[in-house]
């Protein structure tokens, strides 16, 4: 587990899998994601299984502090998301990472942005990552702003990359080196 101030990375628990269906489930959340369409509980189950049984699992829950006079710890947390890392390219010490946070109710609240300082700490130290990388639609400023916060660079536009809702839409790539990190 990884601790911050108002947000915990935890391994994914299949417990945690109905909020990813629900969440799924929201056309405007799915909107700022790169999936289109719903997973059923089903899916989800497969996909948990797939990757732990891989022992390849780089995925984390993002659980959010909630109430801090909680008696009891484990109620003073909420799963709101998740991030890791999607490819990782060994040789060349290079990560592709993603984040979501699924609960509307932690949106542009900082959540997504302390999560992924956590993620990139983890990816740059314990993986010995040089170069993180991430995708990102050029309609989600939100997301954009909380990148560049962090110390990502755009590297580049991929034009009319992907076809939603009718219209096509351009895809950021920006990445963060790890001398840039630490500099950060």
């Amino acid at each position: 587990m990884m601790q911050g101030n108002r947000v915990r990375l935890r391994p994914i628990e299949r417990e945690d899998l109905p909020r990813y269906v629900r969440w799924f489930a929201d056309p405007e959340f799915r909107f700022l994601i790169a999936t289109y369409q719903p997973f059923s509980l089903s899916d989800e189950e497969r996909w948990f299984e797939q990757n732990s049984a891989a022992g390849e699992l780089r995925a984390w829950a993002i659980d959010a502090q909630v109430d801090l006079e909680a008696p009891n710890p484990p109620e003073r947390w909420m799963h709101v998301g998740s991030c890791g890392f999607h490819k990782i390219d060994w040789r060349n010490r290079s990560g592709e990472v993603g984040i979501a946070i699924g609960d509307r109710n932690y949106w542009g609240q900082g959540f997504g942005t302390e999560a992924m300082r956590l993620l990139l700490d983890w990816g740059f130290g314990t993986l010995n990552l040089n170069r993180i990388y991430l995708r990102v639609f050029a309609d989600n400023p939100r997301a954009i702003r909380s990148y560049e916060k962090l110390g990502f660079l755009h590297e580049g536009r991929m034009r009319q990359d992907e076809f939603r809702d009718g219209k096509y839409r351009d895809t950021l790539l920006m990445a963060l080196l790890r001398e840039e990190w630490l500099e950060h």
